[in-house]
């Protein structure tokens, strides 16, 4: 079966955001009051697997081999079923 997965990976609370403190400054130079803004990467990947659970154990074994970085992100993970019904 065919599953859609959706993984947002962003740093721990605690761990300077140089990107975000960017964007922060550059908007609040734009006039626009903003005190924060934290950067996150999202991956849309599509996937093969025998169950939605199996997909959802294969994705987040890719988040741990691969797209996060244990020491300073966390991530979150969506796996939905991309068969679409006739």
């Amino acid at each position: 079966m065919k599953f859609k997965a959706n993984v947002s990976v962003k740093l721990k609370p605690g761990f300077f955001d140089p990107e975000g403190e960017a964007a922060k400054d550059a908007l609040n130079d734009l006039g626009y009051t903003v005190y924060s803004v934290r950067v996150s990467k999202v991956y849309s990947m599509e996937l093969e697997a025998k169950s939605l659970d199996e997909a959802k154990k294969l994705v987040d074994e890719m988040c741990r081999r691969l797209l996060a970085n244990p020491t300073k992100d966390i991530y979150e993970v969506e796996v939905f079923s991309s068969e679409q019904p006739v």
